[in-house]
């Protein structure tokens, strides 16, 4: 059955929150480092396979901006997947994104990462 609740981010699996946190002040290696060796990152229909391009997508990722993140919003999907809706606001074209992070989970790592825009 799946659930769409927003949660707090203190309930969410702490992979998914440290990861995010890495993510956010652009530490690729330490987010790298709560992915799987065959992890798959999709960002706006990019998909990048395996843990060094994943990590060079880590390191590069918006790199060419400035901008800040905020959590808007986090669900449960099932037992493995988990979604962390955020908000960015800053110099890249339009200025204001809000976007999903769909994280699905093995082994209390992430195997896949897909970021899409928001689905209001």
């Amino acid at each position: 059955m799946t659930q769409h609740t927003d949660l707090p981010s203190d309930l969410l699996p702490a992979t998914v929150r440290e990861f995010f946190a890495a993510h956010v002040v652009r530490d690729a290696d330490t987010a790298s480092s709560f992915l799987t060796e065959d992890a798959v990152i999709v960002d706006q229909d990019e998909t990048f396979r395996g843990r060094k391009e994943v990590h060079a997508f880590l390191w590069d990722a918006g790199s060419e901006f400035e901008y800040t993140t905020e959590q808007i919003g986090a669900r449960r999907v099932d037992d493995t997947r988990w979604v962390v809706t955020v908000r960015l606001e800053g110099t890249f074209p339009g200025g204001v994104a809000e976007l999903d992070y769909r994280f699905t989970l093995r082994d209390d790592l992430i195997a896949e990462l897909v970021i899409a825009n928001h689905a209001a």
